[in-house]
């Protein structure tokens, strides 16, 4: 019999427990990647971002959304899951897949790294198979990256021609993501001369030594930025060609910080901060600032809330928005670990203004060996510059060789974040706070990276360190419906009839239909899917 956490009646309480949703609002993500607030709405003029600052004028800004890791993947699982990867096993990038940068490896002690899929509890599941059980039309344009293999169930679409305007029923509530990667990292490897950004106007951190290069590089990322932006007007235009766009409430915002050197992967702002706006259809709050710390584990809690859906328990985030907007957070708390072959471990804590750093690998450099940020021609001048002595003070995080235990920034008089305040006694009183911040969160959600990988593995799928197969559903009919059930606790089972390409979720029993075949598989995150099984009722 199926367990008591089993989705089929997790969901279907939730599905009982609706509240007050949002005058039946749908709910559109605009996502982008590996970019910072460098946007006219936050204050950087370097490039024109005239739809994107149309959002900020209409909706509401946040000074203060964090990712919970400066990589995609990680932070991806964040967003799906509404839990820490720290809980999960989904810290290193990537786990269940390798890049071609490490493919390309020829150390075979490198090419040694356990391949393997975040587990989550049986119990949690990708919160987008609660809006489909509250009846959403939820379509993913088209990175997944949630550290396992994405299941059938999170998405009734999920491909570079998935749309809310596939929905068979017109009216039909939906859940939208579109995601760009004009922005992403890889955008720079191999550049042409800059369009739109003159390198002489752009701002270099004191971090970065001041060069062509460097500018030359950062020029693009602002040219990628300005191109993006018309992506943006395109899909408000959609919105409002379809008679949408004031029934649909509409979030902007960024997978991380800039994909560039000492900001990707990192833990400073530059590598979590990212730009968040909010566009409510009834223009409620318009052209407003918000301050408060969100962080990307509150992102799937605020969805259900804004949908009108209970948030499950399992979740670790909390809504900032919706009839369950919980009390404004004190800290947010960002992570780093293994990056391709780079091994590492990191915590950070931060508040308004305070940031600290817990460094677990104080032997290790703060450069590892990345082949695949290597690429970036600013990366290797910052490489040479350090082999050949010339880095200034402000770029000692490239140039140690070692780091200190813990750090401490003030990010309102050091945003840069490169002046160290652990030592000194002036701060003790934060460093203290922000330290036992740090503790308290490993002592309530507990910390998976302090395993190695190994260890990791024989922790989420047994001692055997085999990867689990998920029971296939079995079937028995009720009074003229299917009911179907897998032994595997906290299964999703999917289901289509024969001849259909789309795979339904499972959530209530089915009626039956005379002389059709219908075709079930089960999954369990983390887990191996479970073999197609077909049934005749």
């Amino acid at each position: 019999m199926m367990n008591p956490k089993h989705l089929l009646v997790l969901i279907c309480l939730l599905s009982s427990l609706v509240l007050n949703a949002q005058q039946d609002y749908n709910i559109l993500w605009i996502t982008v990647e590996d970019m910072s607030p460098r946007l006219g709405c936050y204050g950087d003029g370097t490039v024109s971002t005239p739809n994107i600052d149309r959002l900020a004028r209409e909706g509401i800004r946040y000074n203060r959304a964090f990712a919970t890791y400066g990589v995609c993947a990680p932070s991806r699982h964040s967003l799906i899951m509404g839990m820490y990867p720290s809980s999960t096993g989904a810290m290193a990038m990537r786990t269940w897949t390798r890049t071609s940068a490490i493919k390309d490896i020829t150390d075979t002690a490198l090419l040694n790294i356990p391949v393997y899929e975040a587990t989550p509890p049986p119990e949690a599941h990708c919160f987008t198979e609660y809006l489909r059980a509250a009846g959403f039309y939820c379509t993913n344009n088209s990175k997944t990256d949630y550290q396992f293999r994405p299941p059938v169930t999170a998405w009734d679409e999920s491909s570079n021609q998935a749309h809310y305007r596939h929905r068979p029923d017109g009216n039909q509530r939906f859940f939208a993501v579109f995601n760009n990667t004009k922005t992403h990292e890889s955008q720079i490897h191999n550049p042409t001369a800059p369009v739109v950004t003159d390198p002489a106007t752009v701002t270099v951190p004191p971090y970065y030594p001041d060069t062509e290069t460097v500018r030359q590089d950062i020029a693009h990322h602002y040219d990628n930025i300005h191109e993006m932006d018309k992506w943006v007007g395109k899909i408000m235009d959609e919105l409002e060609a379809d008679g949408l766009l004031d029934k649909t409430i509409i979030f902007f915002f960024g997978d991380h910080g800039d994909g560039l050197p000492r900001a990707k992967r990192w833990v400073y702002d530059s590598g979590i901060q990212v730009p968040l706006i909010v566009r409510w259809p009834d223009g409620r709050r318009a052209g407003t600032v918000n301050e408060e710390l969100v962080s990307f584990i509150d992102f799937a809690p605020t969805v259900l809330s804004l949908a009108g859906l209970a948030i499950p328990d399992h979740m670790e985030g909390q809504a900032f928005l919706g009839d369950q907007k919980a009390a404004e957070r004190k800290y947010i708390y960002a992570f780093r670990d293994r990056m391709d072959p780079a091994p590492e471990q990191k915590r950070a804590v931060r508040d308004k203004r305070y940031k600290y750093i817990r460094n677990y690998r104080p032997d290790l450099p703060y450069i590892g060996f990345i082949p695949y940020r290597d690429r970036m021609l600013m990366m290797q001048e910052i490489m040479r510059l350090d082999q050949a002595g010339k880095l200034g003070p402000d770029q000692w995080q490239f140039s140690a060789k070692h780091k200190p235990l813990e750090e401490l920034y003030d990010t309102q008089v050091d945003p840069y974040e490169i002046h160290n305040l652990a030592a000194d006694p002036q701060y003790f009183g934060k460093l203290a706070e922000l330290r036992q911040a740090h503790e308290d969160f490993i002592d309530r959600f507990g910390d998976l990276g302090q395993l190695t990988e190994t260890q990791l593995i024989r922790h989420l799928w047994g001692p055997t360190g085999e990867q689990p197969l998920t029971a296939a559903p079995s079937m028995k009919k009720e009074q003229g419906k299917i009911v179907l059930s897998s032994a595997s606790e906290g299964a999703s089972i999917a289901y289509r009839w024969a001849g259909s390409e789309r795979w339904e979720l499972y959530y209530r029993p089915i009626p039956v239909r005379a002389g059709q075949t219908l075709e079930t598989q089960a999954i369990r995150l983390g887990w191996k899917k479970s073999e197609v099984r077909t049934f005749s009722p």
